[in-house]
């Protein structure tokens, strides 16, 4: 979907003005009629046999995870994948004829089924993925020796955590190298690193066997369950570049001419100017800060009663230092699910 996007979207550009106004009007349609059918191509070839066997095993994993307050937008989020996977099948099975006014409007009405597929269709993956059986443990000398090692590396400033990721059964995960007389070797860490109690519980010959032989993460979910698809963005709006807006003020002659460039640089409304553009931006910077901020809170004080009350069933809070890698970190409790019900596209 990335590569389809990718091409259609150079297309549609090429159909509009330098404001980003669409001026070929039949050529953008053109784009996003190829744009479908080759989405729907790609849905056929991957996923149109194989979309019911990887939500029923998405479900089947999701009914032996732990319940959490998210396993409900979970099961939602698969409902409402169910729902498209059916509609895009449909249009699948019942072509409308090629170029007629029907075809079009199919196209139109099943596209939002294929982009909420890939906006979503990883976390029905990563929840099918944690079937997954981890490696076996180390045993009891082992982890002492090894954990004993691993804080000695520490102290030393030698141990060097590489990325972090929550489990199922809510254990902090953190994949580390471990220097030691210029050998270095990966191990994993169960724990806070900020706190007396973590452990070693693995070593490895390298990160992927590490991956292998660790617990899945957590699926990922989303901060803002009502953002915008990627693959389904509104027709831009008009916009004059702002070196363009400099350069008419330089070449300006009378009050006039400059006051017609400042204008258009402030002004509000569809055809807003880039100095509203900008303000915007920064309000909702702000916004997202203030929220992230809040959780970060809110975390901290959960982090503060649950080392009172001494209670194991409590993550502790992510350390900052180590590198977050995309695939396994988009579970720490900040990015949550929040699924509402009844997300994804309307039905027809």
């Amino acid at each position: 979907m990335a590569v389809i996007d990718r091409e259609t979207e150079s297309t549609l550009d090429a159909a509009r003005d330098r404001y980003g106004r669409t001026v070929h009007h039949r050529a953008s349609a053109t784009a996003r009629d190829r744009r479908t059918q080759a989405a729907l191509a790609t849905y056929a070839t991957h996923l149109v046999e194989q979309g019911h066997q990887l939500l029923d095993a998405a479900r089947s994993s999701l009914n032996r995870l732990p319940k959490v307050p998210h396993t409900a937008a979970w099961r939602d989020l698969l409902d409402a994948l169910a729902a498209s996977h059916t509609e895009i099948t449909r249009v699948l099975d019942h072509p409308a004829a090629p170029g007629s006014a029907d075809e079009r409007e199919q196209h139109t009405a099943v596209w939002p089924h294929l982009a909420f597929w890939a906006d979503y269709g990883s976390v029905a993956a990563d929840l099918a993925d944690q079937h997954h059986q981890p490696g076996p443990h180390l045993s009891s000398e082992d982890k002492h020796l090894w954990t004993e090692k691993a804080r000695a590396a520490r102290r030393r400033g030698e141990l060097d955590p590489i990325e972090s990721w929550y489990a199922a059964d809510g254990r902090l995960i953190t994949l580390a190298y471990l220097v030691e007389d210029g050998i270095s070797t990966v191990i994993a860490l169960a724990g806070d690193l900020d706190t007396a109690g973590w452990e070693v519980i693995g070593g490895y010959e390298h990160e992927s066997a590490a991956g292998q032989a660790l617990p899945r993460a957590v699926p990922p979910g989303v901060l803002r369950p009502h953002a915008a698809s990627g693959f389904d963005r509104p027709e831009p709006t008009p916009e004059r570049p702002v070196q363009e807006l400099l350069q008419e003020v330089i070449e300006a002659r009378t009050a006039g001419e400059v006051s017609e460039a400042l204008l258009t640089a402030a002004q509000q409304g569809y055809e807003a100017g880039p100095l509203v553009r900008l303000e915007r931006l920064l309000d909702t910077a702000a916004r997202l800060s203030y929220a992230l901020d809040t959780v970060r809170g809110q975390q901290l004080g959960a982090r503060s009663t649950s080392s009172a009350g001494n209670s194991p069933s409590s993550p502790a809070r992510c350390t900052t230092w180590p590198r977050i890698s995309p695939p396994r970190s988009a579970c720490f409790r900040h990015t949550a699910p929040r699924y509402h019900r009844g997300y994804g596209p309307a039905p027809p």
